[in-house]
């Protein structure tokens, strides 16, 4: 089974069983809890709660996903079998609809029968809460698999065939509020059992013998601030399962780099370079294909948040590409790749100029640093073996004292000078057999932290913030530059929102951040593609009409007789700023958009550059969300 089919019969399969179709969200969460969307569930954790109706965001109850994820915390463990930092989540959920009586089951078919993926139940194995002083064991869920493996003639003994663990495995729960237990799907994979893991394989051993591929959550409690559980009202189903390790079993590999998912994108990284070590291969291939899936979603390299993640991964392959020798460019090749296999399951990829621009502006900086940075490297590798020759030209280059094991201060001022990446040092000193300093380092990037926002702080007026307001975030004069045009961008498309569907919208909400500008507002569904290009065309138009961006200072009431919108949830001042954007002395009736704001703006329009409608989505009735970028 392809990829392709493996995505057309999943959806197909809860199609046919009363979910509706979402399509996946971004990579740059609304969730401000984590710097990358990390799971399915996280678009719908207002529903899952109950805070936000899933029948006025999607008319039904029960929907299904397949989402694409970045976890920071597997990029050290990228080069085994299973583990990537980008990956797909397939998800079927309920919003108070079904519970485990129907989730099991549908679990278990989509599982193993020729309507889903068809799997040989044999190979299956399950997990469940056992249980503790708090919750009992999760008997029922263990009853209903029971059921399911009796229907494939399997007699399910707990021990045998399903296996019990406490909350470390089998609860879910992120503080306060709703959680529950959870059962994961586990499937042997053929790899023999190491006893270094233990005398017994079971299924969370760490030998390979059994691979997760499915985990079944079962929102059923209220946990209390005083750390009670309590059933809920609102029972909900959240079903998650790796596309990739999904792609491995049903294509019968060994490991999900030699799926059709990645095998394309190893192959061309074969073809153009003569690397021998697989887990390098396998980095490359994870990195790239993740690098583009960051900049397809508006993430821009960076030294903070997700703009460092996307900047470590591109500087890594980069590094690589320089320690191996690979003379051909890998990203813009790997990119024809990607855009084969994902493009039409996400349209965002085919912006291949933009994307590969962003990879070039990058790979210069980098370029520029990493031959010096290098040298200077191995010449510190060589201090360290007591090299003195060596000693003498590395004191001019980065100001090294004396020799021996690798210091925290040395490593460290190579990253500073040339922005040579920590792992990759590490690496190499574990292939030279050098000690590194890592706490050393960690300690000398703290330090640097601390000056660097103690120095934003006092630029920018406290907290790295632009604004008292927050909501506007910017630490350097880089990022406040790229703030300043989206905020003003925010004035522009709530207008011309305004002017294409209606005086009914309003400004809900909105956040800004160098990455990306965010804007909530009033309305009731998702805008039409025309909609769309009418919006960014009419903003677009304004951005090149060079419009000059001023403001006056008067009194609160003065300013509302001007016409002039304002954020209706905030409480003003009795004296208030009015931005204009249009002819000076202009006044309202001559001006494109005028709106109560504190400021800093633009000074003409044209300084922004351009404006582009990265995605819409529901945050809940009535209420519409809107994420953009704006560039030269």
């Amino acid at each position: 089974m392809t990829s392709k089919e493996l995505r057309k019969k999943f959806f197909n399969f809860f199609e046919k069983r009363g979910h509706k179709i979402v399509p996946s969200s971004s990579l740059i969460p609304d969730d401000p809890s984590v710097l990358l969307t990390t799971a399915g569930m996280q678009q719908f954790k207002a529903y899952l709660t109950g805070v936000a109706d899933p029948m006025k965001a999607f008319g039904s109850k029960s929907v299904c996903s397949i989402q694409k994820c970045f976890r920071t915390t597997d990029i050290d463990e990228v080069g085994d079998f299973s583990h990537l930092t980008m990956f797909e989540m397939t998800g079927n959920f309920s919003f108070g609809d079904y519970f485990k009586e129907k989730a099991i089951p549908m679990s278990f078919e989509f599982l193993t029968s020729e309507e889903g993926l068809g799997l040989d139940p044999q190979r299956l194995y399950v997990t469940c809460f056992k249980g503790d002083a708090d919750v009992d064991c999760d008997e029922e869920a263990i009853k209903i698999w029971q059921e399911q493996f009796a229907k494939a003639g399997i007699d399910a003994k707990v021990g045998e065939r399903i296996f019990l663990y406490g909350r470390e495995k089998n609860w879910w729960e992120a503080g306060p509020g709703p959680c529950g237990p959870d059962a994961e799907m586990f499937y042997e994979t053929g790899k023999a059992h190491d006893k270094k893991f233990g005398e017994t394989c079971h299924p969370n051993c760490d030998c390979g013998h059994f691979m997760e591929i499915g985990n079944d959550v079962f929102v059923q409690y209220n946990k209390t601030k005083e750390g009670t559980y309590e059933p809920i009202t609102q029972r909900s189903i959240d079903n998650g399962r790796g596309f990739e390790r999904l792609a491995m079993v049903t294509q019968g590999k060994d490991n999900v780099f030699e799926t059709d998912l990645f095998s394309p994108i190893v192959d061309q990284i074969k073809e153009v370079s003569h690397v021998l070590d697989q887990k390098v291969i396998r980095i490359l291939a994870d990195h790239l294909r993740s690098s583009i899936f960051l900049i397809a979603d508006g993430i821009r390299p960076s030294n903070k948040e997700a703009g460092y993640i996307l900047r470590r991964l591109l500087r890594r392959v980069l590094a690589y590409s320089s320690k191996y020798d690979i003379h051909a460019d890998l990203f813009p090749l790997v990119l024809e790749r990607v855009v084969e296999n994902f493009g039409e399951a996400y349209p965002e990829l085919n912006n291949k100029k933009e994307i590969v621009n962003v990879y070039y502006e990058e790979r210069d900086k980098f370029n520029k640093a990493i031959g010096e940075g290098l040298k200077a490297f191995n010449i510190l590798i060589s201090a360290a073996k007591e090299t003195d020759s060596f000693i003498a030209q590395l004191q001019k280059m980065i100001g090294l004292k004396k020799h021996g094991p690798i210091s925290g201060k040395d490593s460290f001022s190579l990253y500073e000078t040339y922005g040579f990446p920590k792992e990759l040092m590490q690496e190499f000193c574990r292939e030279k057999d050098i000690v590194f300093d890592e706490i050393g380092f960690d300690e000398e990037y703290k330090k640097h932290q601390a000056t660097s926002r103690a120095g934003a702080e006092k630029k920018f007026g406290g907290h790295g913030l632009v604004l008292d307001t927050g909501e506007l975030k910017a630490g350097s004069k880089e990022d406040m530059e790229k703030v300043i045009k989206l905020h003003t961008a925010t004035h522009l498309l709530q207008k011309a929102l305004r002017n294409n569907l209606g005086d009914e919208i309003k400004q809900m909400g909105s956040d800004i951040n160098p990455e990306r500008g965010r804007f909530d507002f009033s309305f009731t569904r998702k805008l039409t593609e025309e909609e769309v290009k009418k919006v960014e065309s009419e903003i677009n138009d304004v951005i090149n009409s060079d419009l000059p961006v001023y403001f006056k200072e008067m009194l609160i009431e003065e300013a509302k007789k001007t016409g002039a919108l304002f954020f209706f949830k905030e409480k003003y001042p009795n004296n208030v700023k009015v931005y204009f954007i249009g002819p000076k002395g202009g006044g309202n009736e001559k001006s494109y958009s005028v709106e109560f704001c504190g400021g800093p703006h633009v000074e003409h329009t044209l300084q922004i550059g351009s404006f582009k409608i990265q995605k819409q989505e529901s945050v809940g009735a009535g209420t519409r969300r809107i994420k953009f970028i704006v560039g030269n």
